[in-house]
């Protein structure tokens, strides 16, 4: 016989001679009213008494009992529990229903039903398998999840980064071709930087960088290694323009300290009628031969820009193929600041263009390029399925919720607290209901990547480029890297709550959940302390110090000496030109150390080493209980015991259960009951 069945029958026996004894009892009361209507004093029955007792209940009719087994009616089963058809306002309700909760709102639930079906509630997926035999399917799933999207991001790593890493090349071809003087140095981001800005400090300089730009332009087919192509539209070649942002008016005399100025910027654009393949080109003359006259004490910037094509042909097949791009470049001269130094800066935007051509692919390319989208469909179906059963098993905790709240209010008067009711809500589901929207996001996104959907006549990402929103659409590249990026990281985090199941880990993460809203209120605290520092370094030591020349670099320069880097060249990079600014600079920074360091970090770890060592002691002398947790703890049968068995709730489980077992259910074909009425 099947324990849990077992148990069942039992309880239910037991139900019925409790209610064959409760019925004994209430032919005896009436026995004792006296004839007044007052209660007589308690005595032996009289045998004539008892023979009247035994002959009303031989004439009663025998409430209806059926067998019933773990899923309903007991067809397959050998043994089954009994549950007597009697009118009640409470539907079907059963000792040993525990997830239930449309009964939870009858007056008749006994406190032994409630504490027996928020302890299933509370289970762990081991505690749940011994309790119910029912496979943990959301476990599963995760660890399944974490697989598959592990793979399609480590697929989709790849292609960003030979995307990523093909238009940063192209804008340092560019560099190379248009920009007179461009240093292989300025290539590498290093810190401190190796060298300054390039920049023109003359008017002839400023011509000659113009003109060497344009001529680069024209004969780009004879001396660049890539491969480029002008851009024509209705059969005629897009000229390269030459715009200007300049005050609409006013003029400057510093001999009688004197100006006057209209602060309207006006902006004017010329084409650049160049032929290809010229080697010479005066700009200086054009613009004269135009009228167009520049006032550099009144000049704010200009722009060379320029359109060419080309084809990307490296790709990794079979996962990418070739690419044409439309680049748009803009060669910058930025007289902003107006002190003297022209910046010169080079500007790349890729627009995907509809491609057309073919390749021919070996049979295991094709091989590649279906698991790509396998993984891809699968990401998505696997998402879509722990999302629904984590929002499903949320709106079961809340109804369980407002069953529990109002079980506690009929039968004992009190409302659970804001802790208690918490005790409902299941964050590590939350944050895998999140990871599954970024994820499912993501992968769709990634999709019309691969397929080009959401690239054609889009300009794309380039490193360092100023055009990244060159039409004003976000870059789709980096919207799905930050999808996915952000649900894998949550995937991730997620493997927490299964290390939780060990003691030994779980001290970790009880010591993090302990120990955080003290570290939230002491960083509260902390914060003021570092943006005075952070707003003082940033006024002072800005003008002199380049770690401190903006409000997010000196945070960064700040947060870099909390941790110990670089705190001699920070000391050491300090102008000593004003002594003032010096001797503040020693007293700013030893001060910043000392308490940071010295101070507020071992503040730090205190809370942390209390937290853990709270939670130690709680392993050692148990954990405190709020009302609700000891009220459940009252519940002392064992998740083996069979107790938690519930006929009358069909959940997922049943049936998954019910389609890959059905085997073995069919085979047991014996239609044995127990006898439980005699």
């Amino acid at each position: 016989m099947n324990p849990a069945n077992h148990g069942q029958c039992h309880i239910r026996r037991n139900s019925r001679d409790e209610r064959s004894e409760g019925l004994s009892r209430e032919h005896l009361g009436h026995t004792n009213i006296s004839q007044n209507g007052t209660e007589g004093l308690e005595q032996a029955p009289s045998p004539q008494e008892l023979e009247d007792i035994a002959q009303s209940l031989q004439n009663q009719t025998p409430p209806e009992v059926k067998v019933v087994g773990p899923h309903g009616n007991c067809q397959r089963s050998c043994y089954g529990s009994v549950s007597s058809i009697l009118p009640t306002d409470c539907g079907h309700l059963d000792d040993t229903s525990t997830t239930n909760t449309t009964g939870v709102h009858c007056p008749n639930m006994t406190p032994s039903k409630m504490q027996r079906r928020l302890k299933f509630f509370f289970m762990n997926p081991k505690e749940k398998w011994h309790a119910r035999r029912r496979f943990p399917w959301k476990l599963l799933l995760q660890i399944f999840k974490i697989v598959v999207v592990t793979a399609q991001l480590c697929l989709f790593a790849q292609q960003r980064y030979s995307h990523v890493n093909y238009l940063w090349d192209t804008k340092i071809s560019f560099s190379h071709m248009f920009l007179k003087g461009w240093d292989t140095t300025r290539e590498v981001q290093v810190y401190p930087p190796g060298s300054g800005p390039l920049a023109v400090y003359e008017k002839q300089d400023f011509f000659q960088y113009l003109d060497y730009a344009i001529t680069t332009y024209s004969t780009i087919n004879e001396k660049a290694i890539g491969t480029y192509s002008y851009k024509y539209r209705d059969g005629d070649l897009v000229l390269p323009t030459l715009c200007m942002a300049q005050y609409a008016g006013g003029y400057v005399s510093p001999n009688n300290n004197t100006f006057m100025l209209n602060d309207t910027i006006a902006k004017s654009c010329i084409d650049i009628p160049v032929q290809m393949n010229v080697t010479s080109w005066s700009s200086e003359a054009f613009l004269k031969k135009k009228n167009y006259i520049l006032n550099f004490d009144l000049l704010m910037n200009i722009e060379f820009t320029f359109h060419l094509h080309t084809i990307k042909l490296r790709v990794n097949l079979p996962f990418d193929t070739p690419e044409c791009y439309g680049l748009t470049g803009k060669v910058i001269f930025n007289n902003h600041d107006h002190d003297g130094q022209m910046l010169v800066n080079l500007d790349v935007a890729a627009q995907v263009l509809e491609c057309q051509g073919s390749i021919k692919l070996a049979s295991e390319a094709y091989t590649l390029k279906v698991w790509r989208t396998f993984i891809n469909v699968t990401s998505i179906m696997i998402c879509i399925i722990s999302l629904i059963m984590c929002v499903r098993a949320l709106y079961r905790a809340q109804l369980l919720r407002k069953t529990t709240v109002l079980f506690f209010r009929q039968q004992y008067g009190k409302e659970l607290s804001l802790e208690e009711r918490m005790e409902f809500v299941n964050l590590w589901y939350l944050l895998i209901c999140i990871n599954d929207i970024f994820i499912i996001l993501g992968s769709c996104l990634k999709i019309g990547l691969e397929s080009k959907t959401y690239r054609i006549h889009r300009y794309e990402f380039v490193k360092g480029s100023d055009l990244v929103n060159y039409e004003g659409y976000l870059d789709t590249w980096n919207v799905c890297s930050l999808f996915l990026g952000l649900g894998n990281l949550l995937v991730w985090f997620g493997c927490l709550r299964y290390l939780g199941f060990f003691t030994t880990y779980n001290v970790l993460i009880l010591t993090l959940k302990k120990c955080i809203p003290n570290v939230l209120r002491y960083s509260i605290c902390l914060l003021m302390v570092f943006a005075g520092y952070c707003l003082c370094g940033w006024l002072v030591l800005g003008p002199y110090h380049f770690k401190f020349r903006s409000f997010s670099s000196t945070m960064e320069c700040l947060y870099s000496l909390i941790n110990g880097d670089d705190m001699f060249a920070t000391f050491s990079s300090t102008s000593g030109k004003d002594p003032m600014v010096w001797w503040f600079s020693r007293i700013y920074l030893y001060s910043f150390i000392s308490l940071f360091i010295y101070v507020i970090l071992s503040l730090f770890i205190a809370i942390i080493m209390d937290a853990y060592e709270t939670i130690k002691n709680y392993y050692e002398n148990g954990f405190p209980l709020n009302e609700l947790m000891k009220f459940v703890e009252e519940c002392t049968e064992e998740p083996s015991s069979g107790v938690f068995q519930d006929e009358d709730d069909h959940t997922i489980h049943d049936v998954i259960n019910s389609i890959c077992c059905c085997g073995y259910e069919m085979n047991q074909q014996s239609a044995e009951y127990e006898p439980l009425l005699t």
